[in-house]
């Protein structure tokens, strides 16, 4: 078996910038849709430099657009939370319910309200959030050989495989539990919820290829009505139990502690159900800016929360019985229906957000080097966070329909849920605290106490969940180990390809130096060859020249790089170099959330009055054949998981928008 990564695969992967800051006007969106999502170069950030009246126009839509991507997950966690919470050997008495929503309060408010929303959301990868792009923050490519910021980088690969696990159980167990609703009002329907649950889900993961731009636009205001549906809910059982408001007190939460020890502290493992969306709310960061985020919480989403939660103490103050399933007992009986099928809408936009989160973490891990190249398609024209990964979302299909036949309820489901995010959330915690020393030029004692006031909680929801591997939980962190497997072994298998290419590549500097271009037949037109390292000669230029012996009439060495920054705008992204008779080197440069369309880049770029981009351009491409067992410093099933890995990767030409039938591709032997 041999392997054949392409020219462009083999990217310096080692000396890649980190990038200047950008200017923060450049900001869009292209991870999770499903909401209004501004273009790039369009939108002003929230918080950058607008006019005060322009700022104020488009915070009330972006907010509007942020309930139904940013805080579906959250939003739906009353279906399942607090009755998860009385599960365990913790009876539903009085001091007991007052002490379980005293915890979920102060969850909301420490770890969301104050760590994630005040904090965090102002670690931002210019403009850009989430755990990939905090971990290419605070470790740049050019530092990383450095074993402190080795470890950092480690942490937030792993961070970002914990959340694929997740991501998996998020869909099943948010549809499964609004399903479930039927079972409240009716028997008759017991047997048909997990049919039911696997229909929806397999129509939801139908439609990603059609893109969500239509519906799209209706997800901020169903949202709205759903977090209403909860204030209300909420109101109409607390105003029967006005009581459950001394949940407010913090020392209900310390002393439910007191009182139940040990049980009590496990119950921390379900009450972190109430948190599980704060990183999906800090990915979105670039979608929305902080200011929109910030105001659908605290206006919308915070209040509906607790006024839910504490509605549905209420109700089991005055009837323990209704612990089994608060959430739908607080309806009218005539309500019923109409809150099981709101329920199941809102579960499905919490659903879309969390599949299109994935689709974005992908589309970050190709364009950093992490994964082979994917098949990543544009849904819509206008709004840049629609893409769709074909493979991403059948794994998380089949997934998913796993999950429900396997666990078959919610509350077993619930078992699982939640291990991978509590990691995910110390990890940010540690990240957090390298950006206010590096960034924030904070004192160490100044961090260290910001990230010890946040660690406290994290580790307390960590150590609770880790109860749960037995029962579930150990399948997000199977999920997650095999992610982080691929994405280190692709990341070391390509930086061994590309050493060994520059220790036998030619400097352009030496070859320039030695060329007797009058030797070769001068051919009208452009060639471009493409490299991973714009200091070299490109293996196909040489190639080519051994065994045709001409040269084009213009030559273009041309590099695509990504950088540690999320967005290049377009009057930044090109370098050109004139090496001399006819030869020049072109670095295009792209965020690591943008990608590349090389001839719609290369078209606005002029040499000697003529665009280098034309229908008569042809790219060379140098395709390498790498045997098995020349992967020194790699174990052998690494580099059969390596190979197999190049095997489905993507090729060049479709992957930078090349026309297919403009590319020459020249095999080359690889020895490493």
């Amino acid at each position: 078996m041999t392997e054949e990564p392409d020219e462009e695969a083999a990217a310096n992967d080692d000396d890649r910038a980190t990038g200047s800051e950008r200017d923060r006007g450049q900001r869009g969106g292209s991870g999770r849709s499903g909401g209004s999502r501004a273009q790039e170069g369009v939108r002003p950030a929230a918080d950058g430099p607008m006019p005060a009246t322009s700022a104020r126009d488009r915070t009330l839509p972006l907010a509007m657009a942020a309930l139904g991507v940013v805080y579906g997950d959250i939003g739906t966690s009353p279906l399942y939370a607090l009755r998860e919470s009385f599960h365990h050997a913790v009876g539903p008495t009085h001091a007991n319910v007052l002490g379980v929503l005293s915890l979920i309060f102060w969850s909301l408010i420490v770890v969301i309200s104050v760590k994630y929303l005040v904090f965090v959301l102002r670690a931002d990868n210019n403009g850009e959030g989430g755990i990939l792009a905090l971990t290419s923050l605070v470790a740049p490519a050019g530092a990383r050989r450095r074993s402190r910021l080795w470890l950092l980088l480690v942490l937030g690969l792993f961070g970002t495989a914990l959340l694929y696990g997740d991501g998996m159980i998020t869909p099943a167990i948010s549809v499964l539990s609004a399903v479930e609703g039927i079972d409240t009002a009716t028997s008759v329907f017991q047997s048909y919820i997990i049919p039911i649950t696997i229909v929806i889900l397999v129509g939801l993961f139908l439609l990603q290829r059609r893109g969500t731009a239509g519906v799209g636009r209706w997800f901020g205001p169903v949202t709205l009505f759903w977090f209403g549906t909860l204030a209300a809910l909420g109101v109409n059982q607390i105003v029967r139990a006005p009581g459950v408001l001394w949940a407010l007190d913090p020392l209900q939460a310390a002393s439910f502690f007191l009182r139940n020890g040990g049980e009590g502290f496990l119950v921390l493992g379900s009450v972190f159900l109430v948190v599980t969306g704060g990183e999906a709310l800090y990915a979105d960061l670039g979608h929305f800016g902080r200011r929109p985020i910030r105001l659908a919480w605290f206006t919308v989403v915070l209040p509906g929360l607790v006024l839910n939660y504490f509605g549905q103490g209420a109700l089991v103050l005055r009837n323990p019985e209704a612990v089994k399933d608060p959430f739908y007992l607080m309806a009218p009986g005539w309500a019923l229906y109409p809150v099981v099928l709101i329920a199941t809408a809102a579960t499905i936009i919490a659903s879309q957000a969390i599949i299109s989160g994935a689709f974005s973490l992908a589309m970050q891990s190709v364009q950093l080097g992490y994964l082979p190249r994917l098949d990543i398609r544009h849904t819509s024209a206008t709004e840049m966070g629609q893409i769709y990964v074909g493979s991403i979302n059948w794994l998380l299909m089949v997934a998913c329909i796993g999950l429900v036949l396997g666990f078959k309820s919610s509350s077993n489901l619930a078992s699982a849920y939640g291990v991978a995010v509590t990691m995910t959330m110390v990890i940010t915690t540690v990240l957090l605290y390298t950006v206010a020393r590096q960034r924030w030029r904070w004192a160490a004692w100044k961090a260290s106490l910001l990230a010890g006031a946040f660690l406290i909680p994290d580790l307390s929801f960590a150590g609770a969940n880790l109860f749960k591997v037995v029962d579930g939980g150990w399948f997000p962190l199977l999920i997650a180990a095999v992610a982080f497997t691929l994405m280190t072994t692709w990341r070391r298998g390509q930086q061994i390809v590309a050493e060994s290419l520059r220790s036998v590549a030619r400097p352009v500097s030496d070859l320039l130096r030695h060329l007797d271009t009058g030797a070769y037949a001068r051919v009208a037109g452009t060639a471009i060859y493409m490299t991973g390292d714009p200091d070299t000669t490109p293996p196909a230029f040489i190639h080519n020249l051994k065994h045709n012996r001409a040269l084009h009439e213009r030559v273009v060495f041309l590099s695509v790089r990504t950088e540690e920054v999320p967005r290049i705008p377009t009057g930044e992204r090109p370098k050109v170099t004139d090496l001399g008779d006819g030869m020049y080197q072109v670095v295009l440069r792209y965020g690591f959330m943008q990608r590349p369309r090389v001839p719609r880049d290369l078209a606005v770029i002029h040499i000697d009055g003529r665009p280098v981009e034309t229908p008569a351009t042809s790219y060379f491409l140098g395709r390498y054949t790498l045997q098995p067992g020349r992967l020194h410093g790699m174990p052998a099933w690494r580099e059969r998981l390596y190979i197999a890995m190049s095997h489905n990767a993507r090729g060049a030409p479709s992957f930078f928008n090349i026309p297919p039938d403009r590319v020459v591709e020249l095999g080359i032997q690889v020895q490493p």
